[in-house]
């Protein structure tokens, strides 16, 4: 399969949307009837997304009833949308009953009435055990109220992560077209990256290059800390001039078609050498990150990943993208109480930091695929040479910058 080509086309074996479509419902649906839960209530958009390729306009708070899917074993699964209408008329895989308009939670006869609707198309609840991906507690008490012999069972870790955790070659691909447009992203914003320029308009270009290439979101409000601010780490962007000789930690992520990258360098700003203090953190935190990729395999776990990168890591090493920026597998301390065995197809991110106050924190991150024989490390943009001491053996790309 092509990693470069965005467009599906005849002469070539690329991104096929409708089977990527048809493959994440089957494994939902496998999940399903794996579980102990006789329906699902999604009321998370992204999994709208993975269950029925329903695009929702992102944004940065989570609104309960913009799009609710359930999926019952033996049906297939219904949306209900803000988005009737545009639904209707261009997702002609589903069914006219598969779309319905949006279920209005905001008062509780709206509840009641979905409920019906729901019992309506799939048969009654009662006695039946529904999983749940997300609730507040005026759902809770709604939901209770309207299926009171029902039982409740968490949805979203036990079954819709058991789907996603294991990728097709589709969301594979989608991942490494998001890990390209935010590569690109990278490029432009380092090379606009002098001294006199503000954090927020390296952003900006980072922001416009993405969005130029077809990016639907960002993995998060994007990152752009300088200087001081890297050490201790700020995790968001200011109007701060970087000076000269300032370390520049750039943590960004472009969107393709749902699914997210998630790329971090550390840069020193302007023509000048690092010092050797900021050198040794630096290459901490590089070997950190090589360390931990090199760890992968399957029937390692989360832990052994993790202890490679140990004590280089902030309050976790990493986790899994795909419709989430943020999904199984995780890499926390926590891993080595409860750990999870990789396998063939996973996805993650790593992302070590390494900082000392008054010298400099250094954060790099790199995209990783569990493989048959081992690990993909798909991102392959360049660290800054003035910073690596020593080249780690699975470090493609250093020797190589301009």
């Amino acid at each position: 399969m092509s990693d470069i080509g965005i467009i599906p086309v005849d002469w070539e074996d690329r991104f096929d949307p409708q089977r990527m479509l048809r493959e994440r419902l089957d494994r939902a649906k496998e999940a399903l009837n794996n579980s102990e839960a006789d329906v699902l209530f999604v009321f998370r958009t992204e999994d709208a997304r993975y269950l029925m390729g329903y695009r929702h306009h992102l944004g940065p708070a989570f609104i309960m009833g913009n799009a609710v899917v359930v999926l019952a074993k033996g049906h297939d699964p219904i949306l209900w949308t803000m988005d009737f209408e545009h639904c209707k008329q261009r997702m002609p895989w589903l069914d006219d009953q598969q779309i319905q308009p949006r279920a209005n939670f905001r008062e509780k006869v709206g509840m009641k009435r979905w409920a019906d609707q729901v019992e309506g198309f799939i048969g009654s609840l009662k006695g039946k055990t529904i999983g749940i991906d997300i609730w507040d507690l005026n759902m809770e008490n709604a939901i209770k109220e309207t299926f009171p012999e029902s039982k409740f069972v968490d949805g979203y870790q036990g079954i819709l992560m058991r789907a996603k955790e294991i990728k097709t070659q589709d969301e594979i691909h989608c991942l490494k077209i998001a890990n390209a447009m935010t590569e690109a992203a990278l490029d432009n914003a380092l090379d606009f990256l002098k001294p006199g320029v503000k954090e927020c308009e390296v952003l900006a270009v980072a922001w416009e290059t993405m969005t130029a290439m077809g990016s639907e979101w960002t993995q998060c409000s994007n990152i752009v800390a300088s200087g001081p601010y890297t050490a201790p780490y700020r995790r968001f962007t200011s109007d701060r001039i970087i000076r000269n000789g300032d370390p520049v930690i750039i943590d960004i992520g472009a969107c393709f078609n749902g699914y997210y990258g998630d790329l971090t360098r550390t840069w020193i700003c302007g023509n000048v050498k690092p010092t050797e203090e900021m050198k040794k953190v630096h290459q901490n935190c590089y070997n950190a990150l090589f360390n931990a990729g090199a760890a992968v395999k399957p029937g390692a776990t989360n832990a052994d990943v993790f202890a490679q990168a140990d004590p280089y890591v902030l309050d976790s090493l990493g986790h899994g993208s795909g419709v989430n920026p943020w999904e199984a597998p995780y890499f926390s301390p926590a891993s080595k109480d409860q750990p999870v065995v990789l396998k063939e197809g996973m996805q993650f991110n790593l992302e070590p930091y390494a900082g000392v106050k008054g010298v400099g924190g250094f954060r790099l991150e790199n995209d990783h695929i569990v493989t048959a024989d081992g690990v993909d490390i798909y991102t392959t943009y360049p660290f800054d040479e003035r910073l690596v001491i020593d080249v780690h053996p699975y470090d493609v790309s250093t020797g190589r910058t301009r």
